[in-house]
């Protein structure tokens, strides 16, 4: 387990907390937020290369905050890998083993299994200069797990891999985790690493945790409209609610009555449905304009217009030929009332 308190980081130009975070054992968790937000920064305090202004750092119920790296019993991986370009694959592996504390034949051994695990014994004696994006993250991950430790932390470790190694390192991570039960606090900007990895997510914003809550929570129910727009509802509208009635800038939409002061309603664009517009005087929806298309491949991110407010949604690409969809139609909305979320 790693428990957090009141940590602080002072650096030039940047402030980290005070942060809490609890990271149970045998956890898979994830840190995510923009660049710059500190996440790293969070990582190299757990592991003990960065100097704390202030808070405590416990791993496996062990106060670790004054000790140095090697006695923390904490394994970390890396974007770029952080592999010794002048040592092979097999003594980039055994590293950490000489700074170890315990039997030198047991690390071996251990070093054995993680090889055959991780598929890399016919890589052992090259340069791992030579080595593909995929391969030297499986290195990286042999290095950190060499030493067993009881926490691995991992850097953005898929930011910089190729869609097919991606899923492929994901993959080894999730039957790692399965296997090992080693608690794991990954910190990454992309929600696909934390639905498919966590059971628990905490988002990161100017050095201060805005949420946290499980994958799925964070994601349909965020807290603020940073995490709003962070996690990709990019309708996020201010609002007033009067008698059960949201209105937005005139857009008066029928809603269920909330406790709460809430100040703006998000709502996920592939929540906003949309039909073209027919003469039909009784016609369902919310009428708009196309204001904008952005094809980004299989789908396509439109900008409608409607009594003044810009509403984005979601449509498959070959919805836009397939339905009429052109720049500048008249079409129609539906937004169902249990799909808006109250901020």
């Amino acid at each position: 387990m790693i428990r957090i308190e009141r940590l602080g980081v002072r650096l030039p130009g940047f402030s980290l907390g005070p942060v809490d975070l609890d990271v149970e054992q045998g956890e898979f968790f994830c840190l995510l937020g923009p660049t710059g937000s500190g996440k790293t920064l969070i990582l190299e305090s757990v592991i003990g290369i960065v100097s704390t202004s202030g808070g405590r750092i416990r791993v496996s119920d062990r106060d670790v905050t004054g000790l140095p790296p090697e006695q923390r019993g904490v394994g970390i991986v890396y974007q770029d890998c952080a592999l010794f370009p002048h040592l092979s694959v097999e003594k980039n592996i055994h590293y950490g083993l000489r700074y170890h504390n315990g039997s030198n034949s047991d690390g071996h051994i251990r070093c054995r299994d993680l090889v055959a695990r991780l598929g890399l014994a016919h890589l052992l004696d090259r340069s791992v200069t030579t080595l593909s994006g995929g391969e030297k993250q499986r290195v990286a991950l042999a290095r950190a797990l060499a030493t067993a430790p009881s926490v691995l932390l991992l850097d953005e470790p898929l930011a910089a891999l190729d869609p097919c190694f991606r899923e492929e390192i994901r993959d080894l991570f999730r039957s790692l985790h399965q296997e090992t039960g080693i608690t794991v606090l990954m910190v990454t900007h992309d929600f696909t690493d934390a639905h498919t990895l966590a059971q628990r997510v905490a988002i990161l914003h100017d050095g201060r945790i805005e949420q946290t809550g499980t994958a799925d929570a964070v994601f349909r129910r965020p807290a603020t409209v940073f995490v709003a727009d962070f996690v990709g509802m990019r309708n996020v509208l201010p609002v007033r609610v009067e008698r059960g009635v949201l209105t937005v800038d005139g857009l008066n939409l029928t809603f269920p009555s909330q406790n709460g002061h809430h100040r703006f309603a998000a709502i996920r664009p592939e929540h906003v449905h949309l039909q073209p517009a027919t003469r039909n005087a009784g016609e369902a929806g919310i009428p708009g304009r196309i204001r904008s298309i952005v094809n980004q491949g299989l789908f396509a991110e439109l900008a409608v217009v409607a009594s003044g407010v810009t509403i984005k949604t979601v449509v498959l690409t070959s919805s836009l030929v397939e339905k009429g969809f052109r720049q500048g139609e008249r079409v129609r909305l539906r937004i169902d009332p249990a799909d808006v979320h109250l901020i």
